[in-house]
């Protein structure tokens, strides 16, 4: 019979919704349950695509005796942390206070007032490396609750005030300067990995907010080494196993330093900062590898990320069936040189398993290799490689496939919205621009309400219950400014401004400029959470500290540009101390030093070849976090276009920042050279 999680539309709620547990979602009930039976609370905190959260759901949460042992002494609460980013981010700092590490499955367990007192991430079903099984730690909590509660209540209330006591440093309320920013490079400089590309050692995550950085710094400085860092970066990702060779797109993070085996799940929010990451790469270049997998990568989220209503789709999973109904790792991508003879033939297999790294002994698991590209391909004919691709992706197509998150994230639909614009307007692809159009109009439709207030998930065309939290409205207002941009339609804009004012008025300290993940109005969690830095996306922070100043540049607006100024004091702060984890806001400082750049281009409209040619020269151009508005002389629409008249009768681009503006120009090329200098 299925329990409570039945009624959720959260795809990872709903995998547990035939567990023996007698799971509750997160809410109100769920602990009023746990004080009227005098028991605590087992927080379990997972996603769908989670590999070990599902290897634990198998070995315990569906095993009828560990099962009964929690419906007897526990009230059970799942959480999907992409729906509520904000419980996930509670608890995972008193974990990672407590243990010094953190991930996913969480485990926590509560007292009925949602206070910890004991942690831990996988627990596996029998005493294993050193680690008790989960019914020893089940064991050990319902004894220590029934005879020694004074003890559990003492650390329940220390790790509550420990919490409550830790404050962000806000710097001094001041944006990072140029000795910020030299800082900010050498920290990098320093960890960088040139052998391998990107920084630290294993597991590498795609380091996509920190290229970014890289990429604006040489635009605004010329710095070389900041641009042969992105690109030995992006190339080595590119040409690793991080990256799907056949089908494109990105896995989540590579488990070795050489960015040969891949942790599989595939991430929307990966592949949109990707994406972009790459089609600036080009922007800056003009390297071909740069154009390929960005739109590989575009085209991948919209042939297997896009939902029936238009939105993007969570994540694809890491497991799949291998065909023999075991549920593997992998199992989708991975190929022996067997398999690869049994579709090409001998003479093509051998081809693909030279241009693919394929082995006899494999490259990941039991002579299995996840394809790669070590060599150079222009030592391989082009045709012929193109052929054996195409034939290995439509024999990969009949394996079964992934299992998809369906639900529709806000924050991550916005990165999608600004990747595929943008990549659209650059390659000359107005398919993928539709795509980000449809995006948008699913999340005005679905997710905002009468008051401009965003629901932070949809599924299947049904908004969710949980509220916004500041990395959507951010993400978001980052999308439709980009859509604004590259459209020429400045309803875009004007939603922008309705999400940014209530990042202002509700997300904000009007005191000292600081952020809150979590709206004043939003429940009240034991601590409110506020993180500037980056994780796997943006922080809400200083992706909130971009939206505004672009928003600013586009408007004139001084209250959104002065909040974006007091955002970016903690970058100043912790940019120098640990540039890999505020790369967005070090790229957001770049846009700031250098205005940023105001563009506005004026015409008949984007059906004029003159137009088309100086609003494509104004998105192509490098200068760090420029806005473009095109539209016709004086329109209502972007402020940037008041008081712009033609020059000559002829379309026209108006380049100004910090209140001075160049002379007009009707040449595209002078256009560039004024948004390159």
């Amino acid at each position: 019979m299925p329990n409570r999680l039945a009624h959720e539309t959260s795809p990872y709620l709903l995998q547990h919704a035939d567990n023996p547990v007698d799971w509750w979602p997160w809410s109100a009930e769920a602990f009023e349950e746990a004080r009227k039976r005098n028991v605590p609370v087992l927080l379990s905190v997972g996603y769908s695509s989670c590999h070990w959260c599902h290897v634990m759901a198998h070995e315990s949460f569906e095993d009828q005796e560990t099962a009964d042992q929690l419906n007897a002494h526990f009230v059970s609460v799942k959480v999907d942390r992409e729906e509520r980013p904000d419980v996930d981010a509670v608890y995972m700092e008193a974990v990672q206070a407590a243990t010094g590490q953190g991930g996913w499955p969480m485990t926590v367990f509560l007292t009925p007032d949602a206070e910890p007192f004991y942690f831990g991430t996988y627990f596996p079903p029998a005493p294993r490396h050193g680690m008790p099984s989960f019914q020893q730690v089940l064991e050990g909590v319902h004894s220590a609750w029934a005879d020694r509660r004074d003890e559990v209540a003492e650390v329940a209330g220390k790790i509550v005030r420990d919490l409550a006591g830790r404050e962000i440093s806000y710097g001094d309320s001041r944006a990072p300067g140029e000795e910020q920013l030299a800082a900010a490079l050498l920290g990098l400089t320093r960890e960088y990995d040139p052998q391998r590309g990107g920084f630290g050692g294993a597991p590498k995550f795609p380091p996509s907010m920190v290229v970014e950085f890289l990429l604006r710094h040489h635009a605004r400085t010329g710095a070389e080494g900041a641009l042969q860092m992105a690109r030995d970066t992006c190339e080595r990702m590119a040409r690793g196993g991080i990256y799907d060779q056949l089908g494109g797109g990105f896995a989540r993070y590579s488990v070795d330093r050489d960015w040969v085996v891949p942790h599989f799940e595939k991430m929307l929010y990966d592949n949109a900062l990707l994406c972009r990451v790459y089609a600036h790469l080009w922007r800056s270049t003009g390297s071909e590898l740069a154009r390929r997998v960005a739109l590989e990568t575009a085209d991948f989220m919209v042939r297997e990320l896009r939902t029936n209503e238009g939105g993007f789709s969570s994540a694809l999973d890491a497991d799949s069936d291998d065909g023999t109904g075991k549920h593997v790792e992998g199992a989708y991508y991975v190929w022996t040189p067997a398999q690869l003879r049994e579709v090409l033939g001998d003479e093509d297999a051998e081809l693909a398993v030279r241009y693919f790294g394929v082995t006899e002994e494999g490259t990941f698991e039991e002579g299995l290799s996840v394809l790669q590209l070590p060599q150079q391909e222009q030592d391989f004919d082009a045709d012929r490689v193109a052929s054996v691709r195409e034939r290995l992706l439509r024999a990969r197509s009949g394996r079964p496939a992934p299992g998809r998150d369906d639900k529709v994230v806000a924050a991550w639909n916005g990165l999608a919205i600004a990747a595929l614009a943008e990549t659209g307007a650059y390659f000359d692809r107005p398919d993928l621009v539709e795509a980000a159009l449809g995006a948008a109009d699913l999340l005005v439709r679905l997710h905002l309400d009468e008051h401009a207030r965003l629901a932070r998930t949809s599924k299947d065309g049904q908004a969710g219950a949980n509220a916004g939290v500041l990395e959507d409205y951010a993400d978001v207002a980052e999308g439709f400014l980009a859509l604004a941009s590259v459209t020429g339609e400045g309803v875009w804009l004007e939603f922008a401004g309705f999400l940014l004012d209530h990042v202002l008025t509700r997300f904000a300290d009007p005191e000292s400029g600081a952020l809150f993940d979590t709206a004043l109005d939003a429940e009240k969690l034991i601590r409110r959470p506020q993180d500037p830095t980056d994780n796997a996306t943006p922080s809400g922070w200083t992706a909130a500290a971009g939206a505004l100043l672009s928003y600013a540049a586009q408007t004139g607006a001084e209250a959104h540009r002065t909040a974006a100024e007091k955002a970016l004091g903690v970058v100043k702060a912790l940019g120098p101390r640990v540039p890999r984890f505020v790369g967005w806001g070090l790229a957001v400082a770049e846009a700031l030093l250098d205005g940023p750049r105001e563009v506005a281009v004026v015409g008949p409209g984007l059906t004029d070849e003159g137009t088309r040619a100086l609003h494509r020269t104004a998105l192509l151009g490098t200068a760090p976090g420029a806005v473009v508005a095109v539209g016709t002389p004086d329109s209502e629409e972007f402020p940037l276009l008041a008081g712009r008249p033609l020059v000559d009768g002829e379309p026209t681009a108006f380049v100004c920042r910090n209140f001075t503006c160049d002379a007009p120009t009707t040449d595209p090329e002078r256009l560039r050279s004024a948004l390159t200098d």
